[in-house]
């Protein structure tokens, strides 16, 4: 199996599908096509000629599986045992409905806050569309880990494909200085404690493409890439 990815330090979609499977242990190989340079759509339609042209994607044989919520459901199609989803009916509904969820939204904070693991910023108001977002993801995360958080630290208890649609939110608030309930501040550095995370961090930092559409104009208060 396959994983194509984009830029670790930028892209958001990749992180999902490449921490689900490093935490659940399906091996991988990695192919990482760096974003807006010459023959990125090249590279991706070769993958697979029928797609969208976009990361990531999963290639397995001669099975090609773009779009990360299909991705996820490939997995766990692929390996049952695995853990990608709950094992509890309940939660594995909850979970998936909070994965669309954030799949299709929240816009406000992914168009003001780029995921960006290479600087950190100050905190600051970033508006009434931010705030919104921010307050229905933490409301997200506080009663997923009240009802279904026994069994560990993460939303349903162990890692699953909703901890990993998250992560790049996760990210995100750490990043950008939002601040968050204590809850949420427990499970935010769950997930940035994964040694499996740490990995993919170690990697984009130290990478050398600049993204110029997702350094947003504001000055760091870090800057933690070495060009």
């Amino acid at each position: 199996m396959k994983l194509l990815i984009g830029n670790k330090c930028y892209s958001s979609w990749s992180l999902r599908p490449w921490l689900l499977m490093r935490v659940a242990g399906i091996a991988f190989t990695e192919q990482l096509v760096p974003l807006d340079e010459p023959g990125f759509k090249e590279a991706v339609f070769a993958a697979a000629p029928g797609s969208g042209g976009t990361l990531p994607m999963v290639v397995d044989g001669d099975i090609a599986v773009w779009e990360t919520l299909a991705i996820c459901e490939y997995l766990h199609d692929t390996y049952p045992q695995a853990g990608i989803w709950p094992r509890d009916k309940a939660a594995r509904a909850q979970a998936r409905a909070v994965s669309s969820e954030m799949h299709a939204g929240f816009m406000e904070l992914r168009s003001a806050c780029p995921m960006n693991l290479g600087k950190r910023f100050a905190g600051r108001d970033r508006g009434p569309g931010v705030a919104r977002d921010v307050e229905r993801i933490t409301g997200l995360w506080r009663h997923a880990r009240e009802r279904f958080g026994d069994g560990g630290p993460f939303l349903y208890g162990e890692f699953s494909a909703a901890d990993a649609m998250y992560a790049p939110v996760v990210t995100r608030l750490d990043t950008y200085g939002i601040a968050v309930d204590p809850v949420s501040q427990d499970y935010m550095q769950a997930v940035l404690a994964l040694p499996a995370y740490r990995e993919w961090l170690a990697a984009a930092l130290v990478e050398p493409w600049v993204v110029a559409h997702d350094e947003v104009d504001e000055p760091a208060l870090v800057d933690l890439r070495s060009h």
